[in-house]
C-alpha cells in the first residue's frame, strides 16, 4: 500500500477526528440535538411521547408585495399579513421599511429577518451620507449594500426585498432575492402572491402613468395577492415616493377585510348591560393612611455624579 491508505494513517486521521476541537467552539450542541430530537419524534408521529415536543416556527411574513415606476416616481405597495405556520400571527404587520428619507423597500420572507436587515442597511446609509456631507442616498448603492450582505449569507437570511426610491438619477425599482441575486426593472412583485399581483400589473400597467393610475393599479395588485393568496391578507399599504422629495406612507389605504361595520350592524339586547346604580352599596368608609401618605418633601434627591 501507498504512504496515503496504509493503517497507520488510516488510525492516525481516526484519532484526530476524536479529538476535541481546540480554542473556541460555537456550536450549539445542546440545542441542536435538541432539535434533532424533536424532529424526529415529530416525524415519527409520536405525539404521545414525552420527548416529542412543538418545534418552533419562524414567523414569515408570508406575502404580496409590488412596486412599480410611474412618471414622477415610485410607488410600493403590501398587505399586513405575518403567519407562523398555518396560523396568522399578526393582522397589521407593516413591511414597508424605511431606508433612507429618499428610499423604502419592501421585505418578504422571515419577518425578524427583513426587519433587521433593513434597519442595518439604514443604518450604514446613514453613516454614509455624514461621511458624505449629507448628499442625497442613491438607490443603487442601498441595493448594492443589501445585496452584498445577503450574498454573504448565501440565502439563509430569508429576506425577499422589493427596493424603490428616487435619486438624481430618476426612479428606481429592483427586486432583491435572498441569495443577493438583484434586477432592475419598471415593475416586479414577490412574495408568496406574486403571481397574482403580477398578472394585474402586466395587464394595466403603461409607461408615463400618472401618480393616481399608479396607486390604483399597486391596490388592484395587492388585493388580487390579497384574495388569491392564503398567505397573504387583511389591509393594504401604499408607499409614494416622488422626485421633487416627498414620501406618502398610507398604512391602511384599502381594508378590504374591515369587520367593525358588520359588527355595528349587529343589534344586541339592552338588558345585557348593567346600568348604574343597578347594585346597591350597603356601606361605604374612608381610612386615611396611618402615616399620612407620602409627598414631594419625603423624597430626597441625590445629584448624580458626571
Amino acid at each position: 500500500m501507498s504512504e496515503f491508505t496504509n493503517s497507520n494513517n488510516t488510525n492516525m486521521s481516526r484519532n484526530y477526528a476524536k479529538e476535541e476541537p481546540s480554542g473556541f467552539s460555537f456550536d450549539h450542541i445542546h440545542r441542536n440535538a435538541m432539535i434533532q430530537q424533536m424532529t424526529k419524534a415529530s416525524s415519527n408521529g409520536n405525539s404521545s411521547s414525552s420527548n416529542s415536543s412543538y418545534l418552533p416556527q419562524a414567523t414569515k411574513t408570508g406575502t404580496t408585495i409590488v412596486g412599480l415606476v410611474y412618471k414622477d416616481g415610485v410607488v410600493l405597495g403590501a398587505d399586513t399579513r405575518a403567519t407562523g405556520g398555518s396560523e396568522v400571527a399578526d393582522k397589521n404587520c407593516e413591511k414597508i421599511h424605511y431606508l433612507a428619507p429618499n428610499i423604502y423597500c419592501c421585505g418578504a420572507g422571515t419577518a425578524a429577518d427583513t426587519e433587521k436587515t433593513t434597519e442595518l442597511i439604514s443604518s450604514q446609509l446613514d453613516l454614509l451620507r455624514l461621511n458624505s456631507e449629507g448628499s442625497q442616498s442613491r438607490v443603487v448603492t442601498a441595493c448594492t449594500m443589501l445585496k452584498r450582505m445577503l450574498f454573504r449569507y448565501q440565502g439563509h437570511i430569508s429576506a425577499a426585498l422589493v427596493l424603490g426610491g428616487c435619486d438624481v438619477q430618476g426612479p428606481h425599482v429592483y427586486q432583491i432575492y435572498p441569495h443577493g441575486s438583484t434586477g432592475k426593472l419598471p415593475y416586479t412583485t414577490m412574495g408568496s402572491g406574486s403571481l397574482a399581483a403580477m398578472s394585474v400589473f402586466e395587464t394595466g400597467w403603461a409607461e408615463d402613468m400618472t401618480e393616481e393610475e399608479g396607486v390604483e393599479l399597486v391596490k388592484r395588485a395587492i388585493l388580487a395577492g390579497i384574495f388569491n393568496d392564503l398567505g397573504s391578507g387583511s389591509n393594504v399599504d401604499v408607499c409614494v415616493i416622488r422626485m421633487d422629495g416627498t414620501v406618502t406612507m398610507n398604512r391602511g389605504a384599502v381594508q378590504p377585510n374591515n369587520v367593525q361595520p358588520l359588527r355595528d350592524a349587529i343589534k344586541r339586547s339592552d338588558m345585557l348591560n348593567m346600568r348604574s346604580g343597578v347594585t346597591s352599596v350597603l356601606h361605604s368608609e374612608f381610612k386615611p393612611h396611618m402615616f399620612g401618605g407620602v409627598t414631594l418633601a419625603d423624597v430626597s434627591v441625590t445629584e448624580m455624579e458626571t
